[in-house]
């Protein structure tokens, strides 16, 4: 199947790409110190409250991490696969329980870096994910804009520090 192409199985209020981006006055070599160090994952994003890297270092494709959230009271685990990695590049990883797949992607620019943040649900939204999303956080359109506003958040974030003059 192609991305042009609609699976009838997926409920069609799941946005199947959602995507925000910033210019960051930084090089991208600067840029990837950030978004590649998953355990700071939690300084950028409004619902990352920890994320755990299994394994030894580096970070590269397969790393397996488990992440917690919050939104409000609710508080939830997950568990994540790199499954894109090229630095400098991008890095992406699946969630296990809700299958989508985050990414980071950098691209050189005039005035330094353009960071694409997307959240990308190429196969839908597990069963699981979609019931909890419904009982517990409003249904899925609520949601999906609390996480455009979530990612408008963590880019920022991530500006903020990249732009920031280094510690002396």
């Amino acid at each position: 199947m192609t991305d042009a192409e609609i699976d009838p199985s997926i409920d069609p209020a799941i946005e199947r790409l959602i995507e925000e981006s910033i210019e960051v006055a930084a090089p991208p070599e600067r840029v990837w110190e950030l978004v590649s160090d998953l355990p700071r994952m939690a300084e950028w994003s409004p619902t990352v409250t920890s994320m755990k890297v299994y394994g030894e270092e580096p970070i590269g494709l397969g790393t397996r991490t488990s992440n917690r959230n919050q939104d409000g009271e609710l508080v939830w685990q997950t568990h994540a696969e790199v499954v894109r990695f090229e630095p400098l590049t991008e890095i992406a990883f699946r969630v296990e329980e809700n299958w989508v797949v985050w990414s980071f992607t950098l691209v050189p620019s005039e005035a330094g870096t353009t960071v694409v943040q997307r959240r990308a649900a190429p196969d839908g939204i597990s069963e699981f994910s979609l019931e909890l999303t419904e009982a517990f956080m409003g249904g899925v359109a609520k949601y999906q804009a609390r996480l455009r506003v979530g990612m408008r958040e963590t880019l920022e974030r991530i500006k903020s520090e990249a732009e920031a003059p280094p510690e002396q």
